[in-house]
């Protein structure tokens, strides 16, 4: 996610490689984002001390422990005044602000985005913590706008929007998949069923956004009395894809919030 983020504020042209700083416990990590011409370090607080903004993108139940590295090292009085946008599932704003305490002049900003940012198609939202300025938001904005959609949003929908937005590509893929299964299985060939499902569905998505017509309406449009779209339509129906789509959106969400609780535990 971090790469998808980094390299989609880039390709816009609002940063260079020069300007980024990366930390990983593991060096191989770090190889790809050496090879871009970043700032690479297996010491979190050297990120720490030289950047202004400072995403934190690692695994929910880490970054106690990350954090706690931050606090104990050589560099933690140099943390000043630091803008700290978390990508972290779960995790809230409260949670990261109590983490973070001990950085004098600490801001936080929580954000939910996805992996189409990578091709500026990205869908983020974002809320800011107590401390959080006027300047900070417009900065997150600008940052997170050329990306994509975005939108500023009150905490206790980000978890039910990350499992839409951020979850969503996976359960797309998959669907696309199927889709170009369905086409092999009918006789095309593997590349060319692919392709015209993925083209497929992006065109669906786009009528969608352009028409502003309810999804029920636009089935209708292409589903004819007795005609082959409506034989497709109930067997989709009879197999609860509807049901299993809406499943895996709350299963998303709940492990979410599970991610956040798991996230209180004090590190060893």
């Amino acid at each position: 996610m971090a790469k998808a983020i980094c390299r989609g504020i880039k390709r816009k042209g609002l940063i260079k490689y020069s300007q980024v700083y990366v930390s990983s416990p593991y060096i191989k990590n770090l190889d790809v984002w050496k090879e871009l011409g970043a700032n690479v370090s297996t010491d979190n607080s050297v990120v720490a001390k030289e950047a202004d903004i400072i995403f934190l993108a690692v695994k929910p139940h880490i970054l106690g422990g990350a954090l706690k590295e931050l606090q104990e090292s050589p560099n933690a009085s140099m943390i000043r005044n630091k803008l700290f946008i978390s990508i972290l599932a779960g995790i809230t704003v409260n949670n990261l602000e109590e983490m973070l305490s001990k950085f004098e002049g600490s801001r936080v900003v929580r954000v939910m985005p996805n992996t189409p940012m990578l091709i500026g198609k990205g869908c983020t939202v974002y809320c800011p913590g107590t401390n959080c300025t006027a300047q900070d938001l417009n900065l997150v904005k600008s940052i997170l706008e050329v990306t994509g959609m975005c939108q500023l949003l009150p905490e206790h929908m980000i978890n039910a929007v990350g499992a839409v937005s951020a979850s969503g590509p996976a359960f797309a893929y998959i669907f696309i998949e199927a889709l170009s299964d369905g086409g092999v299985r009918m006789g095309l060939h593997r590349d060319m069923a692919t392709r015209f499902a993925a083209q497929t569905v992006m065109g669906a998505a786009q009528m969608v956004l352009d028409t502003n017509k309810h999804m029920g309406t636009l089935k209708d449009e292409v589903c004819s009395a007795g005609g082959q779209t409506i034989a497709g339509i109930h067997a989709m129906e009879r197999c609860a894809v509807r049901g299993a789509i809406m499943d895996a959106v709350e299963a998303a969400a709940l492990k979410a919030a599970e991610l956040g609780e798991c996230s209180k535990k004090k590190p060893q």
